[in-house]
């Protein structure tokens, strides 16, 4: 064949697949929204479609005989014929892996674990149901975490609630007998109201703070400070109101040690922390402050004599408003505390030292040791690469 009958026939069957083509294309477009297998057995069909128009019109020019022509014709309609078949059994089991994935999908969107989608047809198929599996698994994750966090913040406005009420009701009894002159120690009772509003009080700022740490409000002023200079000054504020509670540091506390944090909500997680441990420890019991800097991390300590915490609540003793189970011992006696560092008593104390800790991109830790529990704040540290351990 010459050139110029090449590209005659070639310049044919281009025109002729354009136009299939394009009516495929108005087909599928149609059918949009018909299955898959309708829409595969159209594509089919139009490439089967123009192989015999093509072959038709190249007889109309002339380049093959009717017998040629007939047999070309015969042969394309029954290996199209096949093929759409074929085509058919194929797309049964790929759109019955479709409709798996999309019952997976359904079940997902419905609140439904899904740990299992079923033996797919293509490696694409399997990725597609691994990773709905994946997503199930998170979603339920998810989920739980919010119903955690929900039950939560129920349990601490239900105990915030309570917490408050028993103050006020307290300040307005008294403040009743005040004006009614049946106050027989009117002096008593001043001091009385003045300790329920500093508790009040308290318990508004750890509100507040806690407020700002979960909205991501809470600024920080970063600069390098002194761990030495920090935990020395927050020992020796409540050691005064500490009432038989020996707060020791452990020997060879370093005043080179240095850690890149804000003082103030530093030195507030280092009292809460101690706070805990006073309202936790038995008076003439040790509390013991420790300290130490590997790798670029400075780490606090905190170890006291309460009794330890049961295994199955260590995970929630960060949650806010949680409270100790009975295997602590109980709180201290509010007035052996003093007012201005007295906690809150709302169970908010932890959450707030741990909103600190991921505010400074560290971590806060308990575990149970012999007799008590261990808590450790750590920190990112201006030292490092340098190794120095005081504890």
């Amino acid at each position: 064949m010459s050139w110029p009958d090449l590209l005659q026939v070639a310049g044919l069957s281009l025109a002729i697949t354009i136009a299939v083509g394009g009516v495929a294309f108005a087909a599928l477009w149609a059918l949009r929204r018909s299955s898959l297998i309708v829409q595969v057995c159209v594509l089919i069909f139009a490439a089967v479609l123009a192989v015999i128009l093509s072959m038709v019109g190249a007889s109309w020019l002339m380049f093959l005989s009717d017998h040629d022509l007939t047999v070309a014709v015969n042969v394309a309609v029954i290996s199209g014929t096949v093929s759409l078949a074929l085509v058919a059994c194929l797309g049964i089991v790929v759109v019955r892996n479709a409709r798996s994935l999309s019952r997976a999908a359904r079940s997902i969107g419905d609140g439904e674990r899904v740990d299992a989608v079923g033996p797919q047809s293509s490696a694409e198929f399997r990725a597609l149901a691994a990773e709905l599996v994946a997503t199930s698994a998170k979603l339920a994750a998810s989920r739980e975490r919010e119903h955690r966090i929900e039950e939560s913040r129920r349990e601490l406005v239900a105990w915030i609630a309570h917490d408050l009420r028993t103050p006020l009701a307290g300040i307005m009894s008294m403040a009743e007998a005040l004006e009614d002159d049946l106050a027989t120690d009117p002096q008593r009772y001043h001091r009385q109201m003045r300790e329920q509003v500093s508790r009040l009080s308290a318990m508004v700022d750890d509100l507040f703070e806690l407020s700002k740490i979960d909205s991501g409000t809470l600024r920080l002023s970063l600069q390098d400070v002194s761990l030495y200079d920090v935990i020395s000054d927050t020992v020796a504020d409540l050691r005064p109101v500490s009432h038989g509670r020996d707060i020791r540091i452990e020997e060879g506390l370093g005043r080179n040690a240095v850690v890149h944090a804000d003082p103030r909500e530093l030195s507030r997680a280092i009292s809460n922390l101690l706070l805990n441990a006073i309202q936790h420890t038995p008076a003439g019991s040790p509390i013991t402050v420790a300290a130490s800097v590997v790798d670029g991390r400075a780490s606090i300590t905190v170890i006291d004599n309460g009794g330890g915490i049961d295994e199955q609540d260590l995970h929630r003793v960060f949650e806010p408003g949680w409270r100790g189970a009975s295997a602590r011992t109980p709180e201290a006696h509010p007035e052996a505390l003093g007012e201005s560092l007295r906690s809150s008593g709302a169970g908010l104390g932890l959450a707030i030292v741990r909103g600190i800790a991921v505010a400074h991109q560290g971590e806060v830790t308990v575990r149970n040791v012999p007799g008590g529990c261990r808590f450790d704040l750590i920190l990112p540290s201006t030292a490092r690469g340098r190794e120095e351990s005081f504890a």
